[in-house]
Protein backbone atom coordinates (compact mmCIF):
# COMPACT_ATOMS: atom_id res chain seq x y z
CA UNK A 1 0.00 0.00 0.00
CA UNK A 2 1.93 3.60 -1.20
CA UNK A 3 1.97 6.17 1.02
CA UNK A 4 -0.93 8.90 0.67
CA UNK A 5 -1.14 12.78 2.17
CA UNK A 6 -4.04 13.34 4.38
CA UNK A 7 -4.88 16.73 6.40
CA UNK A 8 -5.39 16.36 10.18
CA UNK A 9 -7.71 19.12 11.97
CA UNK A 10 -5.94 19.88 15.21
CA UNK A 11 -6.85 22.40 18.19
CA UNK A 12 -5.85 25.65 17.31
CA UNK A 13 -1.98 26.72 18.45
CA UNK A 14 -1.27 22.97 18.67
CA UNK A 15 -0.30 21.97 15.17
CA UNK A 16 3.68 21.89 16.22
CA UNK A 17 3.09 19.85 19.17
CA UNK A 18 1.21 17.44 17.12
CA UNK A 19 3.37 17.14 14.98
CA UNK A 20 6.52 17.04 17.17
CA UNK A 21 4.97 14.02 19.43
CA UNK A 22 3.94 12.14 16.11
CA UNK A 23 6.97 11.95 14.86
CA UNK A 24 8.61 11.00 18.41
CA UNK A 25 5.85 8.79 19.27
CA UNK A 26 5.48 6.61 16.16
CA UNK A 27 8.99 4.99 16.71
CA UNK A 28 8.15 3.20 19.86
CA UNK A 29 4.57 1.87 18.80
CA UNK A 30 5.51 0.15 15.16
CA UNK A 31 3.98 2.40 12.81
CA UNK A 32 7.16 4.34 11.86
CA UNK A 33 7.43 2.48 8.50
CA UNK A 34 4.09 3.76 7.88
CA UNK A 35 4.11 7.09 8.48
CA UNK A 36 6.04 9.18 6.59
CA UNK A 37 6.70 13.50 6.58
CA UNK A 38 4.48 15.09 9.13
CA UNK A 39 3.86 19.12 7.85
CA UNK A 40 2.57 22.07 9.50
CA UNK A 41 1.93 24.41 6.66
CA UNK A 42 3.59 27.81 7.41
CA UNK A 43 5.44 30.95 5.37
CA UNK A 44 7.78 33.07 6.67
CA UNK A 45 6.01 36.96 6.84
CA UNK A 46 8.14 39.92 7.08
CA UNK A 47 6.99 42.70 8.87
CA UNK A 48 8.58 46.06 10.24
CA UNK A 49 8.24 46.44 14.12
CA UNK A 50 9.53 49.57 15.98
CA UNK A 51 11.88 50.44 12.85
CA UNK A 52 12.98 47.06 12.47
CA UNK A 53 12.35 44.44 10.03
CA UNK A 54 11.45 41.22 11.93
CA UNK A 55 10.80 37.67 10.36
CA UNK A 56 8.46 34.98 11.49
CA UNK A 57 6.75 31.83 10.68
CA UNK A 58 2.99 32.13 9.94
CA UNK A 59 0.35 29.11 9.69
CA UNK A 60 -1.07 29.59 6.46
CA UNK A 61 -3.06 26.67 7.11
CA UNK A 62 -4.01 27.33 10.85
CA UNK A 63 -5.31 24.09 12.70
CA UNK A 64 -4.53 21.80 10.13
CA UNK A 65 -1.28 19.59 9.47
CA UNK A 66 -0.39 17.28 6.82
CA UNK A 67 0.54 13.74 7.38
CA UNK A 68 2.09 11.05 4.96
CA UNK A 69 0.97 7.75 5.67
CA UNK A 70 -0.67 4.56 4.74
CA UNK A 71 -3.75 4.44 6.13
CA UNK A 72 -4.67 1.36 8.06
CA UNK A 73 -6.76 0.90 11.32
CA UNK A 74 -3.29 0.89 13.70
CA UNK A 75 -2.20 4.12 12.03
CA UNK A 76 -5.82 5.78 12.01
CA UNK A 77 -6.12 5.08 15.47
CA UNK A 78 -2.41 5.58 16.69
CA UNK A 79 -2.86 9.69 14.57
CA UNK A 80 -5.95 10.22 16.28
CA UNK A 81 -5.03 9.28 19.54
CA UNK A 82 -2.56 11.83 19.82
CA UNK A 83 -3.48 14.93 22.28
CA UNK A 84 -4.16 18.05 19.84
CA UNK A 85 -5.92 15.99 16.93
CA UNK A 86 -9.45 15.82 16.86
CA UNK A 87 -10.28 14.37 13.12
CA UNK A 88 -9.00 13.64 9.69
CA UNK A 89 -10.35 15.22 6.62
CA UNK A 90 -13.09 13.25 5.26
CA UNK A 91 -17.10 12.79 4.94
CA UNK A 92 -18.36 11.25 7.80
CA UNK A 93 -15.26 9.72 10.28
CA UNK A 94 -13.70 8.27 6.99
CA UNK A 95 -10.67 10.01 6.15
CA UNK A 96 -10.18 11.34 2.69
CA UNK A 97 -6.39 11.50 1.17
CA UNK A 98 -5.51 14.91 -0.60
CA UNK A 99 -5.15 14.81 -4.24
CA UNK A 100 -1.92 14.98 -5.59
CA UNK A 101 -2.00 18.35 -7.12
CA UNK A 102 -3.45 19.90 -3.52
CA UNK A 103 -0.68 18.68 -2.31
CA UNK A 104 1.88 20.05 -4.39
CA UNK A 105 0.31 23.22 -4.33
CA UNK A 106 0.87 23.22 -0.32
CA UNK A 107 3.76 22.17 -0.39
CA UNK A 108 5.34 24.16 -3.15
CA UNK A 109 3.81 27.38 -1.20
CA UNK A 110 6.15 25.81 1.51
CA UNK A 111 9.08 25.93 -1.15
CA UNK A 112 8.24 29.32 -2.82
CA UNK A 113 7.61 31.26 0.61
CA UNK A 114 11.37 29.93 2.26
CA UNK A 115 13.09 29.93 -1.16
CA UNK A 116 11.16 33.53 -2.20
CA UNK A 117 13.58 35.40 0.07
CA UNK A 118 14.17 38.52 -3.08
CA UNK A 119 10.95 40.42 -1.82
CA UNK A 120 9.72 41.84 -4.74
CA UNK A 121 9.74 45.72 -4.73
CA UNK A 122 5.95 47.35 -6.10
CA UNK A 123 8.00 51.11 -6.84
CA UNK A 124 10.55 52.15 -9.51
CA UNK A 125 12.27 55.29 -10.21
CA UNK A 126 10.32 58.50 -10.56
CA UNK A 127 7.74 56.95 -8.07
CA UNK A 128 6.13 59.04 -5.48
CA UNK A 129 6.17 57.52 -2.19
CA UNK A 130 5.45 58.09 1.24
CA UNK A 131 8.01 57.21 4.44
CA UNK A 132 5.70 55.49 6.87
CA UNK A 133 7.95 54.28 9.08
CA UNK A 134 11.27 55.79 10.84
CA UNK A 135 12.45 59.18 11.44
CA UNK A 136 11.44 60.23 8.06
CA UNK A 137 7.60 59.10 8.52
CA UNK A 138 5.31 61.09 6.40
CA UNK A 139 7.64 62.80 4.14
CA UNK A 140 7.26 62.06 0.81
CA UNK A 141 9.82 61.89 -2.19
CA UNK A 142 10.80 60.67 -5.08
CA UNK A 143 11.93 56.83 -6.11
CA UNK A 144 15.66 57.92 -7.22
CA UNK A 145 16.99 53.73 -7.07
CA UNK A 146 15.89 50.19 -6.06
CA UNK A 147 18.28 47.39 -4.71
CA UNK A 148 16.08 44.14 -4.94
CA UNK A 149 18.86 42.18 -3.48
CA UNK A 150 18.67 44.64 -0.35
CA UNK A 151 15.17 45.23 -0.44
CA UNK A 152 15.88 48.50 -0.19
CA UNK A 153 15.00 51.79 -2.51
CA UNK A 154 16.59 55.50 -1.95
CA UNK A 155 14.40 58.22 -1.83
CA UNK A 156 15.10 61.32 -2.56
CA UNK A 157 13.51 63.97 0.11
CA UNK A 158 13.25 67.25 0.65
CA UNK A 159 14.77 68.53 3.64
CA UNK A 160 15.02 72.14 4.49
CA UNK A 161 14.34 72.82 1.14
CA UNK A 162 17.20 70.38 0.00
CA UNK A 163 17.16 67.30 -1.61
CA UNK A 164 18.55 64.35 0.12
CA UNK A 165 19.01 60.54 -0.38
CA UNK A 166 17.68 58.33 2.02
CA UNK A 167 18.07 54.81 1.84
CA UNK A 168 14.38 52.76 3.48
CA UNK A 169 13.58 49.52 3.20
CA UNK A 170 10.60 48.66 1.13
CA UNK A 171 8.57 48.45 4.13
CA UNK A 172 8.66 51.66 5.12
CA UNK A 173 7.32 53.39 2.56
CA UNK A 174 3.83 52.93 0.67
CA UNK A 175 2.78 54.58 -2.28
CA UNK A 176 1.84 58.72 -2.35
CA UNK A 177 -1.71 59.46 -3.01
CA UNK A 178 -1.97 62.52 -5.08
CA UNK A 179 -3.49 65.36 -3.65
CA UNK A 180 -6.61 66.83 -5.41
Amino acid sequence: MAMMWYAVHTYSGHENKVRNYVENAKEGTGVADRIGSVVVPTEEVVEMKDGRKTTSLKKFLPSYILVEMEMDKETLHFVTSVPGVTSFVGPGKRPQPLRQDEVERVLGQIDRKQVQDEQEIPYQVGDRVKVIDGPFSDFVGMVDDVNPEKSKIKVMVSIFGRNTPVELDVLQVEEAVEAS
